[in-house]
């Protein structure tokens, strides 16, 4: 029972993110909060038991950051809809995906292995604080510093999300995961093609 709990746990965020969402919309941002912050400690636990107990699976490989990154990328668009944060902010973290998306589909079918870094996890951990204090301030509308610490910890994330892209494709390069005599190929072809 043990080894399937690490993906039933994955499982409950996927179920989570409507109902986070359904709170936002309706204007129950302690409520929001309340499963929002569920969602985060289901996260912990996942990754906790599964290395703990050497219950990595494939699903879970797969599903894991999955779920981190439709529960963040759903919720700050529902908080941009309500107008609780600006639109900017959705923008870059969807670029950021984006470009991952294109770079992980770029090493389909090579034997490559790209680990989290500490920077990827600390842009994730930020962007949750962030949005925990979004749903917080709209709750009881505090003022004065605390009304703007959200929107400090969303730059501080993304200057952390530009980086750790950065630094995803600087070690995918330094450490020969793109093959430098691939792109080289691929620029000759470019070249003889144009001179035909």
């Amino acid at each position: 029972m043990l080894k399937h709990v690490p993906n039933i746990l994955t499982i409950l965020r996927f179920i989570l993110i409507p109902v986070i969402l359904f709170f936002i919309f309706t204007g129950n941002y302690l409520y929001a909060f309340i499963f929002f912050t569920l969602s985060g400690i289901t996260d912990i636990l996942d990754g906790s038991i599964a290395r703990r107990y050497n219950l990595v699976s494939t699903f879970g490989k797969l599903m894991d950051p999955l779920a981190d990154k439709l529960t963040q990328i759903s919720v700050l668009a529902t908080l941009v809809f309500k107008n609780i944060i600006p639109f900017w902010i959705l923008i870059i973290v969807m670029l950021k995906e984006l470009i991952m998306i294109i770079g992980a589909s770029f090493l389909y079918g090579k034997d490559v292995v790209v680990y989290s870094k500490w920077y990827g996890k600390l842009a994730t951990v930020l962007f949750y604080v962030a949005i925990v204090l979004s749903l917080i301030n709209t709750q009881f509308e505090f003022t004065g510093f605390w009304a703007h610490l959200d929107m400090g910890i969303y730059c501080i994330a993304l200057v952390a999300t530009i980086f750790s892209l950065l630094m995803y494709f600087k070690y995918l390069y330094k450490d020969g995961f793109i093959d430098k005599s691939d792109l080289k190929k691929e620029k000759q072809e470019v070249v003889i093609k144009k001179k035909k």
